[in-house]
């Protein structure tokens, strides 16, 4: 417990992040348990062999619970460096549903819920608006339907909507509060918008099934723009409207979720308990369990959405230990997780339970799989190099999760219980 104490205060302290040369290099290093990988994970030895080229970073984390059931953590890292820019992708879906959940609880407006009426306006000529949301059982939009979606398809609308109620300011102020200080949100996913218009977030209203106003807010500018002051930059070249530009690609002013503030938000949300109540995400029990539902909940097993099973396989984005070609995951196995993939970095976060076996672990970790080095070209390796090393990554892991001695077995009865059918409202 006093290794996962002082992990976790060097995470999140200011201090350390203010250090220049704070690379995490005093966490156990995962060399030692990745020495002895087989010939049968073949990927994951040419990876290991050569890592460089991958940027790869791992955290990996062991979870041994006491007489009482609590737990304690143990962490290992490879290749770990909070200073190395990765493209983060949809992982930044996760903390921004855990902030509306969070916004949400703070309001204490009587009868405004996760599943309450969202309806979002437009205030300019390039916002745009949503009144419905024809995949919803009810047919119209809400914070927790846009959770489900984000987790079962990595929907990016639902997240943009999640965004747009929230506002960057907001965002990044509840990241500076938790000392999440290697990481910044600024702008919606998979649309075409500047700086400046990111930072103009739309109008929302809330109503309950009456059709009755419970709360309205107006548009909303923040007055600060959050860029990355280290100004990163990608790759050798990247595609631009077409063309070959030979200059590696800014990205000032993108999104960043450090590896270790990724891992860090799983675990808050998973073992709240481990943390300063300031650090926690604030979420109501139902909110929490909403978020745990849909981050193992499989595409298959969703009524409303349906999804087509070719396209959204069981596996869908489970890349830890089951990524690759469409296969289901066994009933006992629960992953929740986030992943994400984007200019050839590929990323995932989970908290693996197998219930027979009655073991858990946590794994997150990203490689870069783009050997030309071009962004934007659509030649990246995802298929032949990321995701088969995070689907041995985590099968290997599991194998020494296996045969690793517990002294107490743990009580998963929490997640038995997040096992149940959809909720009814939904």
């Amino acid at each position: 417990m006093q290794k996962a104490l002082l992990f976790l205060l060097l995470l999140n302290s200011a201090q350390a992040f203010q250090a220049s040369s704070q690379t995490f290099t005093d966490i156990p290093p995962l060399e030692p348990i990745l020495s002895q990988v087989p010939h049968d994970y073949p990927v994951l030895q040419q990876v290991l062999r050569d890592p460089k080229p991958y940027r790869v970073q791992i955290l990996y984390t062991q979870i041994d619970r006491d007489a009482n059931n609590e737990p304690s953590l143990a962490y290992y890292q490879y290749g770990l460096d909070e200073q190395r820019y990765f493209y983060p992708a949809s992982t930044v879906k996760l903390p921004i549903a855990l902030l509306a959940l969070e916004w949400l609880a703070e309001q204490q407006v009587p009868g405004l819920t996760a599943e309450t009426t969202m309806l979002t306006g437009a205030a300019t000529d390039w916002q745009t608006e949503r009144t419905i949301d024809p995949s919803a059982n009810s047919g119209l939009p809400s914070i927790a339907h846009d959770i489900k979606k984000i987790f079962l398809v990595s929907d990016n609308e639902g997240s943009n909507r999640l965004y747009e109620l929230l506002g960057p300011a907001y965002i990044n102020q509840r990241f500076t509060d938790k000392g999440l200080l290697r990481s910044l949100i600024n702008h919606r996913l998979s649309v075409s918008l500047s700086n400046e218009q990111n930072r103009q977030v739309n109008p929302v209203r809330f109503i309950d099934s009456s059709g009755k106003e419970l709360l309205r807010l107006p548009a909303r500018t923040s007055a600060h723009s959050y860029l990355n002051s280290d100004k990163p930059s990608l790759g050798r070249a990247y595609i631009r409207a077409g063309k070959l530009i030979t200059a590696p690609m800014d990205f000032s002013d993108k999104n960043r979720f450090s590896l270790a503030d990724f891992d860090s938000t799983i675990k808050r949300l998973v073992f709240p308990q481990l943390f300063a109540p300031e650090q926690r995400f604030n979420l109501r029990p139902s909110d929490r369990d909403l978020v745990l539902r849909y981050m193992a909940m499989l595409p298959p097993d969703s009524i409303n959405p349906s999804y087509d099973a070719e396209q959204y396989p069981g596996n869908y984005a489970k890349f830890f230990m089951f990524g690759g070609k469409a296969q289901q995951i066994p009933e006992h196995i629960r992953l929740f997780s986030k992943s994400g993939w984007a200019y050839g970095h590929i990323i995932d976060g989970a908290y693996i339970v197998d219930l027979q076996n009655q073991i858990e672990f946590f794994i997150t970790a990203v490689i870069y799989a783009n050997e030309n080095d071009i962004l934007n070209d659509d030649l990246y390796q995802r298929e032949q190099i990321a995701i088969p090393f995070l689907q041995q990554l985590g099968q290997y892991l599991y194998q020494y999760e296996l045969q690793r001695p517990r002294k107490f077995s743990p009580d998963l009865t929490e997640v038995r219980q997040l096992s149940a059918a959809e909720p009814e409202f939904d």
